[in-house]
């Protein structure tokens, strides 16, 4: 089901600009001075590195989609617990394209302030992506 204009600016972002690459509605419904803290990657803790991450997965993974699984919202706060899923076809951050699938949970809270996102704190399963890229081995058994 496709974004509305009526739902969380969360479930925009994440339809929108993940599963699309269209930042129309980032750019609408992310304040301006937002505050985003990105758990890894090296990036920017603000909009740009909010958009950079987005960017990064969807040329490492053309066919990314996100699916939000539970969603709860209270007052001036919301959350989030997605999948995300896509097959590695471009660079990821430096690695090559392996050819394979991932499924992994993500995690995302924010804040708003009329209608749009002051600041936010986005988790993604970077073990699990890079695990079932095959660049990290595998967990052993007891």
């Amino acid at each position: 089901m496709a974004a509305g204009p009526s739902d969380p600016p969360m479930r925009l972002i994440l339809e929108e600009a993940f599963n699309r690459g269209e930042f129309a509605a980032f750019d609408d419904r992310l304040a301006p001075d937002s505050v985003s803290h990105i758990m890894a990657w090296g990036l920017p803790n603000n909009r740009l590195g909010l958009r950079q991450l987005i960017e990064s997965f969807r040329l490492a993974f053309p066919d990314l989609r996100c699916t939000v699984e539970d969603e709860i919202s209270s007052g001036d706060g919301m959350a989030a617990r997605w999948t995300m899923r896509g097959t590695h076809t471009g660079l990821f951050f430096g690695n090559q394209p392996t050819g394979r699938t991932i499924s992994v949970a993500g995690i995302l809270f924010a804040h708003t302030d009329a209608g749009r996102i002051v600041e936010d704190w986005i988790l993604v399963d970077q073990y699990g992506v890079l695990q079932q890229l095959g660049l990290v081995p595998p967990p052993r058994g007891p």
